[in-house]
């Protein structure tokens, strides 16, 4: 890995930061690793093995303009995603992971932390703050080109992942927020050139270790690579998500994402993505409730960054996220009804996002301290209908919202 300071990546994302194409046959891989694993020394026909041991722990203080009585981002429901608190520091996501590899297979186990790891992990109940398992699971290599992985990992669908290191941005956009974290199944991989792979698996569900019915979801993903620095990622699931009782034994409910991401690298200090996604639903979504017709959502998001010096680089994000239809967690509750805890209450909105991040590297690298400033902004409800952000009174007064704040992110 090219030693840049002002960014980090991960296998799981290809096009954060400004790594060169050495990278590419790792980075097919997805699985949000943050250093590099030693090289191995063949011995014997599986060889010998070795160990990794890496990390991060992230905090944050996020100034919010409209200075909101509650001291929350969130705004009427799910505005924002784990920098959910404004005017006090906060604690974000400690990190510890354990890879072990040798020439024919790897095991991770990935642990976290903290009130981020407890929002990334939603789908196991109960939840603390104590631990959560991010990832765990291992990979067998039949072949050179032929792999299968079982356990839990995360998924394979976005630009963003959950490590703060392995984005530009420290806060995360609304595709993220509203697209699968994680998925426990197996699946398989097959690189038909180092240009080309396809992979496809079977999981229980949408972020869950468990099933919530006897439905199985289908997931899959084409990488293309078509020149040097060019990454596309053709990414797709399918899964009914409906608790029995309900359509939980129907193939009418269904939970559906078609979700493209691509980057490239235009120079070596120069990187350019986007993601765009179209989603599906169907039926009684997990158990609180949803449409008897399909009903869409969706969005985009464009990327940009550059290095300036080896320590310090400025990125912009654009995103437009559409959930007119309310089948998603952003919502609005044009009433006044209703709370975030419940959001079936709610009814569908939409959200224009501007982020502008800067990075800056210390320590060889180790730490990274990231300025932000980001403006949401949702359409105006008119009338006697309460907006979608709240003022310092704590009425809801508001349709749009800035924010400032720093991160502060140690990694090993």
């Amino acid at each position: 890995m090219k030693k840049v300071y002002c960014t980090v990546l991960s296998l799981m994302i290809p096009f954060l930061g400004f790594s060169k194409s050495g990278l590419a046959e790792e980075k097919k891989t997805k699985t949000t690793e943050t250093t590099k694993i030693e090289e191995v020394k063949e011995e014997g026909e599986e060889g010998k093995g070795s160990f990794a041991f890496s990390g991060y722990l992230d905090s944050y203080y996020m100034a919010n303009f409209n200075k909101p009585a509650s001291r929350s981002n969130l705004g009427q429901a799910n505005a924002r995603v784990f920098d959910i608190k404004s005017g006090e520091f906060q604690l974000g996501l400690v990190q510890a992971k354990a890879v072990y590899t040798n020439s024919k297979s790897e095991a991770v186990v990935d642990l976290t932390f903290g009130p981020n790891a407890n929002l990334g992990n939603y789908g196991n109940f109960p939840f603390s703050t104590a631990l959560a398992i991010k990832q765990a699971y291992f990979t067998y290599k039949f072949t050179d080109k032929f792999s299968m992985t079982a356990g839990q990992f995360g998924t394979h669908i976005g630009y963003e992942v959950i490590d703060a290191p392995a984005n530009f941005n420290y806060s995360l956009s609304n595709l993220f927020n509203n697209g699968p974290f994680y998925h426990t199944g197996v699946k398989a991989t097959y690189a038909f050139t180092d240009k080309v792979s396809l992979m496809a698996g079977v999981v229980n569900n949408v972020d869950g270790l468990g099933d919530n019915n006897r439905k199985k979801g289908i997931i899959s993903q084409l990488f293309i690579s078509p020149v040097t620095g060019w990454n596309v990622y053709l990414n797709f699931i399918n899964s009914n998500e409906a608790n029995p009782g309900s359509d939980g034994d129907s193939p009418k409910a269904h939970y559906r994402v078609f979700d493209v991401t691509s980057s490239y690298q235009i120079t070596p200090k120069f990187l350019v993505g986007v993601n765009a996604a179209l989603g599906s639903q169907k039926g009684d979504y997990q158990g609180y409730g949803g449409p008897t017709d399909a009903q869409t959502w969706g969005g985009a998001a464009l990327y940009s960054n550059v290095a300036i010096t080896d320590n310090f680089a400025i990125g912009a994000r654009y995103e437009y996220f559409n959930n007119d239809n309310g089948v998603r967690a952003l919502l609005a509750f044009p009433n006044g009804k209703g709370t975030a805890e419940s959001p079936i209450s709610g009814i569908g909105t939409h959200v224009n996002s501007v982020t502008l991040t800067g990075n800056i590297g210390l320590a060889d690298g180790h730490i990274l301290i990231k300025p932000e400033f980001r403006l949401d902004a949702y359409p105006k409800a008119g009338g006697n209908k309460e907006e979608q952000f709240e003022d310092s009174d704590g009425n809801f007064t508001k349709s749009s919202q800035t924010t400032f704040g720093i991160a502060f992110i140690y990694k090993f």
